[in-house]
């Protein structure tokens, strides 16, 4: 193994065998859940990235093939949304919030030059926002519609009080929907003092500069931000409005 790069072999095969044994072993002894949901999630990323790594290298040869791969990490990311979430009505505009968050901040990017309009800078970046707008949407959701689950008396007596349905679901939800943004907000402040997030250290490791590193992950950590806020406002609205309802 050299300097930047790890070494595809028995030891690396081995190392992660262990790692997903020891989560699933303490998952399922701590009864946090089953075990066996680690060990699946872990099988899957192996597949998956396997399967992306053969391709990659063709999808980024051309703006189509790219395009059509964006499209296919919108469509998952807004199916694992819409699953996790548990909506009984509209459940499929899980992907509406993903959809708004991603597309201006992408499209500003690329427009403003500031990101290279290139496959190989497009692709990977629309992939981090997509995930980080499906984590936003599907945390925003579950705990909004949580809350109005678990208050619903309140949101009864905002009505009695004269509120819209609009207004006495966003009082009960939107403290709730806002929680969602925590993680991105402490990824923020914490950069470079706990975490050297994945965008600094991959440019890095291609041969870029510290400097040039750390612009790059400011822009997409500044992005991601947007982006999730995007998603839990338009999440929460959805809920408001009794469009994404269980």
């Amino acid at each position: 193994m050299s300097g930047t790069t790890i070494n595809v072999g028995p030891v690396l095969f081995t190392t992660l065998a262990a790692l997903t044994l020891l989560a699933a072993a303490v998952f399922g002894l701590t009864r946090l859940g089953s075990g066996g949901a680690v060990v699946r999630a872990a099988a899957r990323a192996v597949l998956q990235l396997s399967v992306v790594s053969l391709v990659i290298a063709a999808v980024l040869g051309s703006w189509w093939s790219a395009f059509v791969f964006i499209v296919v990490m919108y469509f998952v990311a807004s199916v694992t949304s819409a699953r996790r979430i548990g909506a009984s009505r509209g459940r499929w505009l899980s992907a509406l919030p993903i959809g708004l968050g991603v597309l201006p901040a992408l499209g500003l990017l690329v427009g403003s030059r500031a990101l290279p309009a290139t496959p190989l800078a497009v692709l990977p970046t629309a992939g981090i926002l997509v995930g980080g707008a499906m984590t936003a949407t599907t945390l925003a959701g579950r705990r909004a519609l949580d809350e109005l689950t678990a208050r619903y008396g309140e949101y009864e007596a905002g009505l009695a009080l004269g509120f819209s349905e609009r207004d006495a679901v966003l009082e009960v939800c939107r403290p709730a929907a806002g929680q969602a943004l925590v993680p991105a907000l402490d990824q923020t402040r914490t950069v470079g003092l706990v975490t050297l997030p994945g965008a600094f250290v991959g440019v890095l490791l291609g041969g870029a500069s510290p400097v040039e590193a750390g612009a790059t992950q400011l822009l997409i950590l500044v992005a991601l931000l947007a982006v999730e806020t995007v998603a839990i406002g338009t999440t929460a609205e959805l809920i408001a409005r009794g469009v994404l309802r269980r």
